[in-house]
């Protein structure tokens, strides 16, 4: 609590911090039950649809789906990515994509890294442990807010 009360003084509330959430329920539930379903706009659709491929070895893991299901995640991911509606934090993630590059970590974007530019203790606390664990910091991150 005291780590998530120090970030939030660290960088305070801005308006551009809003994004709209997942509302698609196998993009929740599949995506949802390994991590929190990250918002399309973090990614170019290009970025998605790799990910989708290449489900087989997803950051070391297995997460292959059926085809079927891979159809509508991907579908929902590119439809709303951040090269396509580019609103609000998908618009300030996407100035930093190289035209043509395929990030496949949200994390690795220079828009992210400026924003959470903290020392390695904080990414070592056991409620943080990752940099994908968007909900260590901000609660309602899921609901599109994090402030």
């Amino acid at each position: 609590m005291i780590l998530t009360a120090a970030l939030m003084t660290a960088f305070p509330a801005i308006a551009d911090d809003r994004v709209p959430p997942v509302t698609d329920p196998v993009v929740i539930k599949e995506c949802g039950s390994c991590h929190m379903p990250f918002q399309p706009v973090f990614l170019p659709a290009r970025s998605w649809s790799a990910l989708l491929q290449g489900l087989g070895d997803h950051f070391g893991e297995d997460a292959t789906l059926p085809p079927e299901t891979v159809g509508i995640i991907s579908a929902y991911m590119t439809a709303d990515a951040g090269d396509v509606t580019g609103q609000g934090v998908g618009r300030k993630f996407m100035r930093w994509v190289a035209p043509g590059s395929t990030p496949n970590r949200i994390t690795e974007n220079p828009a992210f890294l400026k924003e959470h530019n903290f020392p390695d203790p904080v990414w070592k606390d056991p409620k943080v442990v990752t940099k994908s664990n968007c909900l260590a910091c901000h609660p309602a991150a899921a609901s599109g807010r994090f402030e």
